[in-house]
């Protein structure tokens, strides 16, 4: 008896010693999967550029282009996201690299932070047409709200174009393999992004990201060139010197003209709210700011009947509702964003009745039971004594847009609270 109680109490002291040297090595190596997470720190919307906003079929012969993103959080590792998402036949990418930025409003690099992405381990990567790839993870300092240079060689010119005309920021084209150049000499400059759909960082385990699904007013038309003063850069701004106690990345999934209902510039925003709210990394909360777009355009070659002002609203507020049932399928929360007066728009003259359309879709994403939040800019931006406008000094001179100073206004509306919670508080509708 006394040999068999010396056997289990060797074996136990055993079993005890060797679970502790394993949660020794657990720790001892990081256990990454515990201690940090893929959040998508920058994002763009993908389409298929118009002709004007396309590069001509030369432009990407044997050609190196340099685009510079702003990130929101950031991280000591990346991957970065190419998309093929419109082009009709296997595009190849001969080398990606990354590097600081030293300017967004310039084509020159820190070239001692110069490196090259890789893909399953290769230094070119051959993408499918409607794919996007995700290159392998690369240590690298990237600090939030820093400026990363994305530098591509392309040999061969593709067939199809993918990209995001409304950038907002220069990128820099010239001829020849210079993708570890300093500067670019003599670049060809243009104001769009091409090919490039996201950057990763590796971030705390409860980092996390919020999309801003939008249009041209998300997009941040009439925002400075290269200046980073979108509504949700400023809001990526004060989330940072808020010293929130989570990372929380701000992603702009905005597109000019962009509809819920129609295809415009852009896929309309329910068939793209997969791709640009559910697919980025770590995305647990939305913001969704469409609609203006439908209303303005129902009415713009002239009046339409009542009965089809009252559908165009029923279908808009079925757009929210199903945006809302496959956010809550997969953890997010949905935030709804009031349509902002556009009353005087040099674009759109809309009438009462459309001024009656957007007050009741207002209205129904004020009311309670609806989306997990609200965020009230048509309260913050309109004119007190004329709500059907934009305050003048909140406006871009359009009638339609808001100035910079309007943006900054939408942002520091929002509550920063809003995006403070661990884990998702959803209804359960």
């Amino acid at each position: 008896m006394r040999q068999a109680m010396e056997i289990v109490g060797t074996a136990t002291k055993n079993s005890a010693a060797f679970a502790g040297m394993l949660l020794f090595l657990l720790v001892a190596n990081g256990y990454s999967h515990a201690q940090s997470r893929w959040i998508c720190s920058w994002a763009a919307a993908q389409q298929l550029p118009e002709p004007h906003n396309s590069l001509a079929a030369d432009d990407l012969r044997d050609a190196t282009l340099r685009q510079v993103v702003h990130l929101s959080i950031g991280g000591a590792e990346l991957r970065v996201h190419l998309s093929n998402r419109f082009g009709t036949a296997p595009l190849k990418f001969d080398s990606v690299h990354v590097a600081r930025s030293k300017s967004p409003a310039s084509s020159a690099i820190d070239v001692a932070t110069d490196k090259a992405l890789s893909f399953s381990g290769r230094t070119d990567v051959t993408v499918p047409a409607g794919a996007e790839y995700v290159s392998d993870p690369l240590a690298f300092s990237a600090p939030a709200l820093s400026d990363v240079a994305i530098t591509i060689h392309f040999e061969t010119a593709p067939a199809r174009q993918t990209g995001h005309p409304g950038s907002r920021a220069t990128s820099y084209l010239v001829h020849g393999d210079l993708v570890s150049a300093a500067e670019l000499p003599e670049p060809k400059k243009v104001e769009h992004w091409y090919f490039i759909a996201g950057v990763d960082v590796k971030a705390p385990p409860k980092a996390a990201a919020i999309a801003a699904l939008g249009d041209s007013i998300t997009d941040g038309h009439g925002a400075t060139t290269d200046g980073n003063n979108r509504w949700t850069d400023v809001l990526a701004q004060r989330l940072q010197a808020g010293k929130a106690k989570h990372p929380r990345a701000v992603l702009n999934e905005g597109i000019g003209g962009n509809r819920l209902l129609l295809d415009g510039l852009g896929p309309n925003a329910l068939a793209r709210f997969d791709g640009d709210v559910l697919v980025p990394a770590g995305v647990r909360y939305a913001i969704v700011l469409e609609g203006v777009n439908d209303l303005g355009t129902a009415t713009r070659e002239g009046e339409i009947a009542a009965s089809e002002h009252a559908a165009m609203v029923r279908r808009i507020l079925s757009a929210y509702e199903q945006m809302i049932t496959r956010a809550h399928a997969h953890g997010i929360e949905l935030i709804g964003a009031t349509i902002l007066p556009f009353a005087g728009s040099q674009f759109y003259h809309p009438g009462p009745a459309t001024e009656a359309d957007r007050q009741a879709i207002n209205e129904w994403i004020r009311a309670p039971g609806h989306f997990d939040a609200v965020i009230d800019f048509d309260k913050v931006v309109h004119d007190p004594e004329h709500p059907d406008r934009l305050l003048a000094k909140f406006d871009s001179g359009d009638h339609l847009h808001p100035s910079v100073e309007g943006y900054a206004a939408m942002a520091q509306a929002i509550p920063l609270s809003l995006f403070a919670a661990d884990v998702p508080r959803i209804s359960g509708r």
